[in-house]
């Protein structure tokens, strides 16, 4: 149980890689505020409601937070209903996310805006609020939830890929402002891609091949292992999920 004692703050976790790493955490010993808007069944399947239940029928402490990224207000109620029922927080994984793949020209402005607003200003602003209760804690770990597409520049450009690259630069900076206060601050991204219900929803009918497929356990395992860190670890990296579980000393014993 490597996360005992601990609170994470899952923002994103109603579904998908969020739910998969919530559960991972709840399983180390974490308690977890499962974050997300979604309070209700639609057309993906998957509620903050689910996923707490399911943590805590398999004897793990969860807590359903609704939470919209793109707004300071219901995310600095998030946090503060966060640390009313948890005692604190210790661990952000800022996971929310929307896709958008279509090439810039085709792209309308109310796409390129929502990938900026949840993708970029999301993390922004869950970060923002969770830094002062990571502070008092004396040290955490932060990590926001990337892709190995910020790197595929000949792959061409598109909205999704644009506002990975800038939370990775967010994220690379912070590294270094929040060295003196104890707390790791790192970008984790799949190594291969990981068919959720939202990249099922919005990935334009792409076909992946199986090679290229991870399963979302990977990242679980990754984000495990961030958790743990402090200042002294880990940090001001960006982490692919299967090189990192496969270093020699890596061992999130999930």
């Amino acid at each position: 149980m490597q996360l005992t004692g601990k609170v994470a703050f899952v923002a994103g976790a109603s579904r998908g890689i969020g739910a998969t790493i919530a559960s991972a955490l709840a399983r180390e010993g974490a308690a977890v505020a499962v974050a997300a808007r979604s309070e209700e069944q639609g057309k993906i399947p998957g509620t903050i409601y689910s996923v707490a239940d399911s943590i805590t029928s398999a004897g793990g402490r969860a807590v359903a937070v609704p939470c919209d990224v793109t707004s300071e207000e219901s995310v600095e109620n998030a946090v503060a209903a966060t640390v009313s029922e948890l005692g604190g927080i210790d661990i952000l994984v800022a996971n929310a996310g929307v896709l958008w793949l279509g090439p810039i020209e085709s792209t309308p402005l109310k796409r390129w805006q929502l990938c900026l607003n949840v993708n970029l200003t999301g993390v922004f602003l869950v970060t923002k609020a969770v830094i002062p209760h990571v502070k008092s804690r004396g040290g955490g770990s932060l990590m926001a939830i990337t892709t190995t597409g910020v790197g595929m520049i000949d792959h061409g450009a598109n909205a999704y890929w644009v506002s990975k690259a800038a939370v990775e630069r967010l994220y690379l900076g912070l590294a270094s402002d929040l060295k003196p206060d104890n707390i790791a601050v790192n970008c984790l991204s799949p190594s291969r891609v990981v068919l959720t219900e939202g990249w099922q929803a919005g990935g334009g009918g792409m076909q992946i091949p199986p090679e290229m497929v991870e399963p979302p356990e990977a990242m679980a395992d990754a984000a495990v292992l961030l958790a743990q860190q402090d200042a002294g670890g880990i940090t001001g990296t960006v982490q692919r999920s299967e090189e990192l579980v496969t270093q020699p000393g890596s061992n999130p014993q999930i």
